[in-house]
């Protein structure tokens, strides 16, 4: 499927701010932001789309668990149905590339801390935001990150370590032609788990805090972020597992 245009969507809360900026009654009250059949509308961590005739839409959705968008052949949930006609699509269970370009199958891990760095940084850099909320599709806190460094660069010997992907967290691995190193570009975080109530109070607090942005993802990617953040942490030495009360 191609699209004859690509927009980015204003931030999640724009519509609140509109009065604010016009000196007359909100135009836009009663009008929302729909793609047309080849438009595609891009969010912090998710885009929509015209859903046309596609069959998998429900024309009247009666609970949360109707809207979910699933994939017919690996039953992974892609995204969620926003009307009739718009369905969202999380960053990180689809890829949208060039039309011209070739396609390279990438490691499901490797693409989740690419696609979750990319947000990090581009909404750090427009915001000058530091802290994320990752919140599943079902309203829960899973994990608090703070962004540390973005420009992190990694190098190691390729004969030293059997699985250098340990290593690269939210990073890209860019292999040198010829030479016994490799380089990684990465994203260095803070983190805390917040699943079965861990960190309630920290999370309770971030929740009503402005400076901190959520990020929403499905719940089964949370728990994949998880464990990839854990992973990077496990490879590290002991002594740079954590900073203060926050893993590393």
């Amino acid at each position: 499927r191609k699209f004859l245009r690509v927009l980015p969507l204003p931030s999640e809360n724009w519509s609140e701010l509109v009065e604010e900026w016009c000196c007359h009654p909100n135009p836009f009250a009663r009008s929302t932001l729909h793609p047309q059949h080849d438009d595609c509308f891009l969010g912090d961590t998710f885009f929509l789309l015209n859903s046309g005739n596609e069959s998998h839409v429900p024309e009247s959705p009666k609970s949360k668990e109707n809207t979910r968008v699933i994939c017919k052949r690996c039953k992974t949930m892609l995204g969620e149905t926003v009307s009739s006609d718009t369905i969202k699509y999380y960053v990180t269970e689809v890829i949208i590339q060039p039309s011209d370009g070739c396609f390279s199958p990438t490691p499901r891990s490797q693409f989740v801390q690419s696609m979750v760095a990319q947000c990090l940084l581009e909404l750090s850099s427009a915001k000058s935001t530091f802290r994320f909320t990752i919140k599943g599709d079902d309203g829960k806190t899973y994990i608090l990150i703070w962004l540390l460094n973005s420009d992190t660069l990694l190098v190691e010997s390729l004969g030293s370590s059997s699985s250098p992907s340990a290593l690269t967290l939210f990073g890209d691995i860019f292999m040198p032609s010829s030479g016994p190193v490799g380089t990684w570009n990465a994203v260095k975080v803070l983190y805390q788990p917040c699943i079965k109530c861990r960190n309630k109070d920290l999370a309770d607090a971030w929740e009503n805090d402005m400076g901190v942005h959520p990020l929403k993802f499905p719940s089964e990617t949370c728990l994949e972020l998880l464990l990839i953040l854990g992973l990077s942490t496990a490879s590290l030495p002991p002594s740079l597992r954590c900073m203060k009360s926050f893993q590393v």
